[in-house]
């Protein structure tokens, strides 16, 4: 008997993702609550901050808003809770969100003792230090004894305390639970620099009194992978969120953006396009989402250039170049996995 295999294999794909198929738990509960609860930061400009008049906005934040329409094709189905840097794992953990985008970056501990798992990479950073100009610092191992501002529970003060323990150098950290806390010391001279990760120091530079005052000094002292977390044993969740964040590296990758999303997916006869965008079922079917999941929450947000562009890109008041946030193919580190 000769096997028709085309026919074994949509057969096979019919039993796994079918209507009969179990999504997981944390995506039955997000469906059934209406929406996404979504961990954000306190307010760091260009990630996750106010405007005036009190709407979330940010890198982060719409990554969440995103996530809402990939899920709901609703960008409002999205519950913002603002996290410190040292309760936003525990909320994770205890289920009071359902995801962090939160400047949370991937490390080994992290991802093995937290029962947390880091879905995949959005924002490559480095540790940097920031400083008054007047002072005249031009190497971070010159500011033996500085009082220096860093925000408790982030990987910053293990990065801080190594680097000066390695050069033999003194230093008085000056800990805050928000990074708001300590831009507000800094301004007031309680401390002589502020530690944490480049595009967090330009972030508050951008909303200092006079941030022309202000420099951050070249050295970097670490990678700062940041990703989205979610809880462990989640394996469809894990699979939303993961590959949600790829596809809109995926759409850069292919000229897919905002305004032109809509006309690809009548026209495009590119395969990888067709697939992206739902004109073909199988993408959604995989996570037991529609097969426009990733088209409506590109046509919402735009893809990944996009949203650095218009939350931190050199045009705005952070002013960040994309550096090692461009696409591989331009000489940074965002590389989509193949969606096939």
């Amino acid at each position: 008997m000769k096997w028709n295999i085309r026919a074994a294999l949509v057969a096979a794909f019919a039993v796994t993702f079918g209507a009969g198929a179990q999504a997981g738990p944390t995506l039955d509960q997000i469906r059934a609550r209406g929406a996404v609860n979504c961990g954000i930061g306190t307010g760091v400009a260009g990630f996750s901050l106010p405007d005036s008049r009190g709407v979330w906005q940010g890198l982060d934040v719409d990554l969440c808003r995103g996530l809402a329409v990939a899920i709901f094709n609703d960008i409002s189905k999205v519950r913002f809770i603002p996290l410190s840097s040292s309760t936003r794992f525990t909320a994770l953990g205890s289920g009071e969100v359902d995801v962090l985008f939160r400047t949370s970056t991937q490390t080994m501990l992290r991802d093995t003792t937290l029962g947390l798992r880091h879905a995949t990479t959005y924002f490559y950073d480095g540790h940097g230090f920031m400083v008054r100009k007047s002072l005249g610092v031009q190497r971070v191992r010159d500011m033996a004894g500085a009082a220096i501002c860093l925000v408790q529970g982030t990987t910053n003060e293990q990065v801080t305390a190594d680097y000066f323990r390695s050069v033999n150098v003194q230093f008085r950290p000056v800990v805050f639970e928000r990074t708001d806390q300590a831009q507000a010391a800094l301004q007031a001279g309680r401390c002589d620099a502020f530690g944490t990760d480049a595009s967090q120091l330009a972030a508050v530079r951008s909303t200092m009194q006079t941030p022309a005052d202000w420099e951050i000094l070249p050295e970097r002292f670490s990678k700062e992978p940041y990703g989205a977390y979610i809880r462990r044993g989640d394996d469809e969740w894990f699979d939303v969120v993961r590959w949600y964040t790829t596809a809109l590296i995926e759409a850069e990758e292919q000229g897919v953006t905002q305004a032109n999303a809509e006309e690809m997916r009548r026209t495009s006869t590119n395969a990888n396009t067709r697939r992206l965008l739902g004109a073909t079922p199988e993408l959604g079917q995989s996570l037991k989402l529609d097969p426009a999941w990733a088209y409506n929450a590109i046509r919402a947000i735009g893809n990944y250039g996009e949203l650095y562009e218009r939350t931190m890109g050199e045009r705005t008041p952070v002013g960040l170049p994309r550096g090692p946030n461009n696409l591989w193919t331009n000489g940074g580190l965002m590389y989509a996995l193949p969606m096939r």
